[in-house]
């Protein structure tokens, strides 16, 4: 009976992530058009960033009830769902295009952030150490690597001047708009609040362990409105809001969503975590720079390839805990 109420604890959380992280974004974009700030930075930033912000919320939240794997696996599950999932269905869905300055710059700076922060984890692999940490200092390495993206954006505004002119009219007043980031931003972190501790109630009573909670349960339900904004655009074609939106979110996400509670807080020890699902987030990262790189497009078979890959890891996954 306590299960089935936390587990309904656990859907009114998501739906409290879900609309919350909604409000921000349309808020903020909102917020963004009354300023006269371009359609451009507007997607690069708020689109992306904004639907990143579930993730944010349940690091803090799990970093403070010391659920530390739940805050590693939400980064890396929601990485990897991001590209395997996310891109496959839009790929079937619509092939997709991938413009030239996204695969020579913007994926390889993804590959980069992904591969240090594999390297940073892998302590005891690499080094020698007696375990697995990730500490402050490596946390301020991430921040700094994403300080290298915030400049590339900003060149990236300078270099196309003429479509920063465009702004779309706001859809809300400014009052409304702020409003709206407010309560937005509100239901995100109550919403993290329940997801977490329900999560974690959940793993304890059932005997799973909080990685396998936090790489599927928690990992797909803040990936939620990823996968909204990656559908709607698949459906009218957008493929630049489409990739943009995907390889913000993931920088974003190891770059603040675990580096910043870290860098605030101090180390952990992902003690729990297997190297496969570190493997599995070089693999999928990887996948997506090559297959971009080959001719400037995902098409159907590789959409559908990206979600085989995927289908293997999670069944790999889920047979390991009912083992």
């Amino acid at each position: 009976m306590e299960i089935a109420l936390q587990i309904l604890v656990l859907v009114i959380g998501f739906i409290f992530l879900i609309k919350g992280a909604d409000w921000l974004v349309s808020g903020a974009s909102s917020v963004a058009s009354n300023f006269k700030v371009s359609k451009l930075l507007i997607g690069l930033t708020i689109v992306a960033f904004g639907t990143g912000a579930p993730e944010l919320a349940v690091s803090f939240s799990s970093l403070i009830n010391g659920n530390t794997d739940i805050l590693l696996g939400n980064v890396i599950g929601s990485n990897i769902v991001n590209i395997l999932l996310l891109i496959g269905i839009a790929a079937v869905i619509r092939p997709i295009k991938v413009q030239k300055d996204t695969v020579s710059k913007e994926l390889p700076l993804l590959l980069l952030i992904s591969t240090a922060l594999i390297v940073l984890i892998l302590d005891t692999t690499l080094s020698g150490a007696l375990e697995n940490v990730f500490s402050r200092s490596d946390a301020i390495i991430c921040l700094l690597l994403f300080c290298i993206f915030l400049y590339y954006l900003v060149a990236l505004l300078r270099k196309n001047k003429r479509e920063a002119k465009k702004v779309e009219k706001p859809k809300y007043k400014l009052g409304k708009s702020f409003l709206l980031v407010v309560i937005g931003l509100a239901g995100v972190v109550a919403g993290s609040q329940l997801v977490v501790s329900s999560a974690s109630f959940i793993a304890s009573a059932i005997g799973v362990s909080e990685r396998i909670i936090a790489l599927t349960v928690v990992a797909f339900g803040t990936s939620l409105p990823e996968l909204v904004t990656t559908i709607t655009a698949a459906r009218r074609g957008e493929s630049d809001l489409l990739v943009g939106n995907i390889v913000g979110s993931n920088i974003f996400n190891i770059c603040i969503v675990l580096a910043l509670p870290i860098a605030i807080s101090g180390s952990i020890s992902p003690e729990n975590f297997e190297t496969i699902d570190l493997v599995m987030l070089m693999v999928a990262t990887a996948i997506i720079c090559l297959i971009a790189r080959r001719n400037h497009d995902i098409n159907r078979i590789e959409g559908l390839l990206m979600l085989a890959i995927f289908a293997i890891y999670y069944g790999y996954i889920i047979y390991g805990a009912l083992a």
